[in-house]
C-alpha cells in the first residue's frame, strides 16, 4: 500500500476501537435509566452488564484464528455489521431478556473487532517504526474513548432516552462498512489447514467459565459456584491444549508461547491491566462518596489521566527510537508504581490533587508500556498468525481485568469491612455506597459518626489496594525487563507468507 493509503486504513481501523472503548464506560451511566424503564431483577441487571464481556472473552481466540483463515478484513466487516445490528436491538429492547440477548450479540461482534484491527495493523504496516506509530494511535484511541464515554453518555441521557447510548454505534459502523472495502486490503493465511470445530468449542468453554467464575467471586464473594466454574474452565483448557498439540494444523499455535518476547509481552499486558482495574474500581467511589463530587465532576477530574494515557501511547513509538524497548516498558511501569505510592497519602478530607497526580502517573505509565507490549505481541508472531496473536493479547487483557476486579476488589472489601465502626448498619457492610444510603435513615449525629468511620475504612482499603498495585507493577517491571530483553526465537509457522488482496 502507498503511505497515504496506510494512514487512511489506520483511520478506518481506529473507528471500531474508539467505539468499543466508549461502550465500555457509557453503559454504567445508562443503567439507572434502563433499570427504571425495564425493571430488571438483580440477577437480570448483572447479566445485562456482564454478558457482553463473558461472550467477548469466550470468543476472542476463535475469532482471531477465524480472521487468519477467512480474511481479517472480511471478519472485521462481518463483525461491524453484527455490532451495528445488535446495537439497534439493544436500543429498542422492551424487556430485560431482549436486552441481555442484544448485549450477548454485541459481545459476538466485539470479539471480531479488536483482534481484527490489531492484526490488520500488523499486516498493513511492515516497517517497525511505522507499525509502532500505528499501534500507538490504536492504543491512544482506546484510552481516549474511555474518557469521552462518560461525557457522551451524560449528554445523551440528558437529551434522549437510554437507548441512545447504543444507537451512537450505528453511524460509526455504517462508515466502517462503507470505507472498509475501499481502504482496507485483505490479509489471510494462504494454507490455514482443516478447521476443527472441537477446538473452537473448547476455546469458548475454557475462557467463558473462568471469566464468569472470577467475576462471580468479585461481585458475590467466593462460592462453590464460582470455584466450580473456574475449575471447569481450567479442565477444558487442559483438553484444549492437549488437542492443539495433537493436530497437524492447530487452531492456536502453542509455539507462540515458546517465544519469550511474545509470552513476556502478554504477561506484562495482563498484569498491567490487573493493577489498573483495581484503581478504576475504587477511585470513582472515592471521588463521589468520600470527597462528595457529583458523577459528572468526578468524570471531569479523571480526564487528565486519560489525556496522560493518550500522550503516553503516542510518545511510545518516538521514545522507542532512542531507548531500548525493555527498559522503556519497565520505565512506564515504574511511573505507575510512583502513582500508586502517591495514592497511599490521601485522606478523607483533602485528596483530590493526589488522586489526579496518581491517576496521571499510572494511566500515562501503563499506557506507555502497553503500547509497546502490544506492538511486541503482533510483531513476535508470524504474519499468518497475527490474528491469533492479537486475540491472545486481548484474552489476556480480559482475564487481567476480571482478576483485578475479583482479587483487588475482594481485598478492598475485606479491609473496608474490618475497619467499619462497631454498630454500623448491615447495609454499610456491603459497600461505601450502602453506608451513604443507610445514613439517611439515622439521626444526624449518628449518621455523621457512621459515615466518618465508613469513609476512613474505605480510604484504608484504598491504601491497601495501592500498596498491592505498586507491588504488582514492581514485579511486572522487573520481569518485563528480563523477558523482553531476551532475543526471541521466532515460533514455527508453515506459512511464512500470507495472501494479500486489495479487492
Amino acid at each position: 500500500m502507498a503511505r497515504r493509503g496506510q494512514w487512511l486504513a489506520l483511520a478506518v481501523l481506529v473507528l471500531p476501537v474508539l467505539l468499543i472503548s466508549v461502550d465500555s464506560t457509557v453503559l454504567g451511566f445508562a443503567l439507572p435509566y434502563l433499570s427504571a424503564d425495564l425493571a430488571p431483577t438483580g440477577a437480570e441487571q448483572l447479566w445485562i452488564v456482564d454478558v457482553y464481556s463473558f461472550v467477548l472473552a469466550g470468543l476472542l481466540v476463535f475469532m482471531g484464528t477465524l480472521g487468519d483463515r477467512i480474511g481479517r478484513r472480511r471478519l472485521l466487516l462481518w463483525g461491524g455489521a453484527a455490532f451495528g445490528a445488535a446495537s439497534v436491538l439493544a436500543a429498542f429492547s422492551t424487556s430485560p431478556l431482549m436486552l441481555i440477548l442484544a448485549r450477548a450479540l454485541l459481545g459476538v461482534g466485539g470479539a471480531t473487532l479488536m483482534p481484527s484491527t490489531l492484526s490488520l495493523i500488523r499486516s498493513i504496516f511492515i516497517g517497525e517504526r511505522a507499525r509502532r506509530t500505528a499501534v500507538a494511535v490504536w492504543s491512544a484511541a482506546f484510552s481516549g474513548g474511555m474518557a469521552v464515554g462518560p461525557v457522551i453518555g451524560g449528554w445523551l441521557l440528558e437529551h434522549f432516552w437510554w437507548g441512545s447510548v447504543f444507537l451512537i454505534n450505528v453511524p460509526v459502523m455504517v462508515v466502517l462498512l462503507i470505507a472498509g472495502p475501499l481502504l482496507l486490503p485483505e490479509f489471510r493465511d494462504p494454507k490455514p489447514g482443516r478447521f476443527d470445530p472441537w477446538s473452537a468449542l473448547l476455546s469458548f468453554g475454557t475462557m467463558l467459565p473462568v471469566v464468569y467464575g472470577v467475576k462471580l467471586a468479585a461481585t458475590e464473594g467466593f462460592s462453590w459456584t464460582a470455584g466450580l466454574a473456574i475449575l471447569a474452565g481450567l479442565a477444558l483448557g487442559v483438553l484444549f491444549v492437549r488437542r492443539q498439540r495433537r493436530l497437524a494444523a492447530p487452531m492456536l499455535d502453542l509455539g507462540l508461547f515458546t517465544d519469550r518476547m511474545f509470552a513476556g509481552a502478554v504477561i506484562t499486558n495482563m498484569l498491567g491491566v490487573f493493577a489498573m482495574v483495581g484503581l478504576l474500581f475504587l477511585l470513582p467511589q472515592y471521588l463521589q462518596l468520600v470527597l462528595g463530587l457529583s458523577p459528572l465532576v468526578a468524570a471531569l477530574w479523571m480526564l487528565p489521566a486519560t489525556a496522560a494515557g493518550v500522550i503516553g501511547s503516542l510518545i511510545a513509538a518516538r521514545l522507542a527510537r532512542r531507548v531500548r524497548v525493555p527498559a522503556l516498558v519497565s520505565l512506564g511501569l515504574v511511573f505507575g508504581v510512583v502513582g500508586f505510592l502517591v495514592l497511599t497519602a490521601i485522606g478523607t478530607q483533602a485528596g483530590l490533587a493526589a488522586v489526579v497526580v496518581s491517576f496521571v502517573l499510572v494511566g500515562g505509565g501503563v499506557a506507555l508500556s502497553e503500547t509497546l507490549t502490544n506492538d511486541l505481541v503482533i510483531s513476535a508472531a508470524p504474519a499468518d498468525r497475527a490474528g491469533a496473536a492479537s486475540a491472545i493479547s486481548e484474552a489476556g487483557y480480559e482475564l487481567g481485568a476480571a482478576l483485578g476486579t475479583a482479587l483487588l476488589g475482594s481485598l478492598a472489601t475485606a479491609v473496608y469491612q474490618s475497619g467499619l465502626p462497631a454498630g454500623a448498619p448491615a447495609a454499610a457492610h456491603d459497600t461505601l455506597g450502602g453506608a451513604v444510603a443507610a445514613a439517611h435513615s439515622l439521626p444526624p449525629p449518628g449518621a455523621a459518626a457512621m459515615l466518618s468511620g465508613a469513609r476512613e475504612a474505605f480510604v484504608a482499603a484504598l491504601h491497601t489496594s495501592a500498596w498491592v498495585g505498586a507491588a504488582v507493577l514492581i514485579y511486572t517491571a522487573v520481569q518485563a525487563y528480563y523477558l523482553l530483553a531476551r532475543r526471541r526465537n521466532r515460533p514455527r509457522s508453515g506459512n511464512p507468507e500470507e495472501v494479500v488482496s486489495h479487492g
